[in-house]
């Protein structure tokens, strides 16, 4: 059987760090802290599960700080949690198991993370990540600021699954350490241009983040995958703001790299509906339902996308082209995946009521 360190960095974390120690303290055989400027109680909660508590002096760098945590582990493999993250019943079972079958030779495995929820608690955001790496390769984290793990070798898909719990907010931390590296004159890596994008966008700076995300897709040499997400938010804020050809030309950009994926699908489904050209629209919406959801790939997986939106929109494409049992047929897959959503209940009054259709049993 291998043995697990458990590293992570915090800093302010009371209300979370308990329940995340809780569902993962009895697996793994060391924890290690580190706090990089904490005034609550995270210290002393974090003492009450390890003695391994270290002190680093925050320089704006999250790798610097992740791979202190790492410099102090003294097991086979590590495991990385954010103080916001817990391991589920079913899932802690599944880590144990691991723990016994996992082969040397094995240098990272991967895990599921579910990472944003909505209000039925279905899973709205999911992806992949190397969650447990070998000590001994002495893989690094890489970048200040929405940081990566750079890991190589044999990789584990596992379907072992990370739940995140904090509800999200944009605070411009990450944003403010961005205009800092560019007031400095630093030069962006093409991961660095994404994501200095994303919190761009994330924070309402719509102009400028288009300006990044252009100057990045053009580029071409980022990971596909951020390519992708890239061309998906530029489409989007295209838009909101009107430019429908500039969202096309973004969205089918994104074809380049990869077949089509449900969020592209959607993203010009949602471009042509709000141009009331309902066929086009009807294209794009089926496309995606008859796509098969990716399983390994390591980037950003919207789950409506690939469940119940389709359906939703092809209810009203329906609708409009006056094909109203159709119409119903979509809204009732989409009821199946959203039972309460009252868009769904509406919509399913409104056929079975104005439109006589009849309820099948």
């Amino acid at each position: 059987m291998c043995s697990i360190s458990l590293c992570m960095i915090v800093k302010n974390e009371e209300s979370t760090l308990g329940k995340c120690l809780e569902s993962i303290s009895s697996v793994v055989d060391e924890i290690i802290i580190v706090d990089t400027g904490s005034t609550d109680h995270t210290k002393k909660i974090a003492r009450s599960f390890t003695s391994l508590v270290y002190d680093f002096h925050w320089i704006y760098d999250f790798s610097a700080a992740r791979n202190f945590a790492f410099a102090q582990a003294t097991k086979d493999y590590i495991l990385w949690f954010d103080a916001d993250d817990l391991l589920l019943k079913e899932d802690q079972a599944k880590l144990v198991s691991l723990k016994k079958e996992l082969v040397d030779s094995i240098d990272s495995v991967t895990m599921l993370y579910n990472y944003a929820f909505d209000e039925f608690g279905n899973v709205t955001t999911s992806l992949r990540r190397n969650r447990l790496v070998k000590r001994s390769k002495n893989f690094q984290w890489v970048g200040p600021v929405h940081e990566y793990l750079n890991v190589s070798g044999n990789i584990k898909h596992s379907d072992i699954v990370v739940t995140h719990t904090r509800t999200h907010g944009h605070s411009g931390r990450n944003l403010a350490i961005f205009e800092n590296r560019v007031t400095r004159g630093e030069t962006f890596s093409p991961r660095d241009l994404y994501y200095y994008g994303n919190e761009l966008m994330d924070n309402q700076q719509y102009e400028k983040a288009s300006i990044i995300y252009e100057k990045f897709i053009k580029e071409k040499n980022g990971w596909s995958e951020d390519i992708i997400s890239a061309c998906y938010r530029l489409s989007g804020i295209y838009m909101m703001t009107d430019k429908f050809d500039d969202a096309f030309r973004v969205a089918m950009k994104s074809f380049d790299y990869d077949p089509p994926r449900a969020e592209l699908c959607c993203r010009l489904g949602s471009l042509f509906l709000k141009q009331q050209k309902y066929d086009q629209a009807r294209f794009w919406f089926k496309q995606a339902i008859e796509l098969k959801k990716p399983e390994d790939h390591l980037g950003f997986i919207q789950e409506a996308y690939w469940s119940w939106f389709p359906h939703l929109q092809l209810c009203i494409c329906y609708y409009h082209l006056g094909e109203f049992e159709k119409s119903y047929e979509h809204n009732e897959q989409a009821r199946k995946h959203r039972p309460s959503d009252e868009h769904v209940l509406h919509n399913k009054k409104l056929l079975e009521e104005k439109h006589k259709i009849e309820v099948k049993i």
